[in-house]
């Protein structure tokens, strides 16, 4: 990142839980591979994190048939997890990704609570920003209770990665529960260093012309604009409810979505799906909010968190 672009972002610097960020404008995992694919588009040092592509402990192929289905204002999703697993991505994707000079965000998935531990442990290294616990999936030892939807669960898996890393811990909340705040309070509690929130909601599309579910595995997960009145109300919620700092995600498709949850309460972005529209989206987010915060006489974007007027 150049001299002239750091001056220019200084207004947008951002701390969260001891990670420095030029920025608050991260990419969510999944959505961004592992970074290096978008660098002929994006300055990889400008963004405050990149959340690489899901990684478990073995490596996955991932689901069969469709993955991905656009729908209205949206997107569906059932990748499945494809990865090349932890150890290809310590040996030889951590060191070829190093030199882009961003924050490095690992987002993990297990199985079991230990297999969480592991992880976490195995990615208490150098290059390794933060990790990020993906819980929205089953555990396989409790006869398959999703993670993310169980407050103790959830708050389980905390604890374990906590115990094996110094790294910050963040928890992503999924948005298929009956009350997010009860999961946002037991994770904080259980040691949570940061919230991201949402994952997508779980959605399903029929082919009317084949009378077949459009997804090789029916459901999947929805994302894109058509969830941000959803995940906006969330982070609301959430952030009037925690202590410990957001990363609003879910729809975020321009510089203004991301005031939105800003003004909601979010210390920080993640953008998504817009990726996939615009690759370098995420830059022109971070222009606008440049643009935004002079406009205003505002000398810090986090003059902005949690300012929503309510009432």
């Amino acid at each position: 990142m150049s001299q002239v672009m750091q001056e220019k972002d200084a207004k947008l610097h951002t701390n969260l839980a001891g990670i420095a960020m030029n920025t608050p404008v991260l990419t969510a995992s999944g959505t961004f591979g592992f970074g290096e694919e978008f660098a002929d588009f994006v300055d990889l040092s400008r963004l405050g994190g990149v959340m690489v592509k899901g990684t478990t402990l073995k490596p996955r192929r991932g689901n069969d048939g469709v993955r991905i289905t656009e729908s209205p204002m949206g997107m569906m999703n059932c990748i499945g997890l494809e990865n090349p697993g932890v150890e290809v991505f310590l040996k030889d994707t951590l060191p070829r990704i190093g030199q882009y000079g961003m924050n490095v965000i690992v987002n993990i998935s297990g199985s079991t609570v230990e297999e969480y531990g592991v992880l976490a442990e195995m990615l208490d290294v150098e290059g390794v920003a933060a990790i990020e616990l993906n819980v929205s999936c089953p555990n396989v030892k409790e006869g398959g209770i999703v993670f993310g939807t169980d407050p103790k669960a959830a708050a389980a898996v905390v604890r374990e990665a906590k115990k094996h890393t110094k790294k910050p811990v963040i928890l992503k909340l999924s948005p298929n529960v009956t009350d997010i705040v009860t999961m946002a309070k037991a994770c904080e509690d259980a040691g949570a260093d940061i919230l991201s929130l949402i994952n997508t909601l779980m959605g399903m599309e029929i082919n009317i012309h084949t009378q077949r579910p459009t997804l090789g595995n029916i459901t999947g997960g929805l994302s894109g604009p058509c969830i941000k009145p959803v995940a906006l109300r969330m982070v609301w919620q959430v952030a009037r409810a925690v202590k410990v700092p957001i990363i609003g995600m879910g729809g975020i498709s321009c510089w203004e979505d991301a005031v939105e949850f800003f003004l909601a309460g979010a210390s920080a972005v993640a953008v998504g799906t817009a990726n996939f529209a615009d690759p370098a989206v995420t830059m022109k987010i971070c222009d606008g909010l440049n643009d935004y915060l002079a406009k205003r006489n505002l000398g810090s974007i986090q003059d902005i968190v949690g300012k929503v007027q309510i009432g």
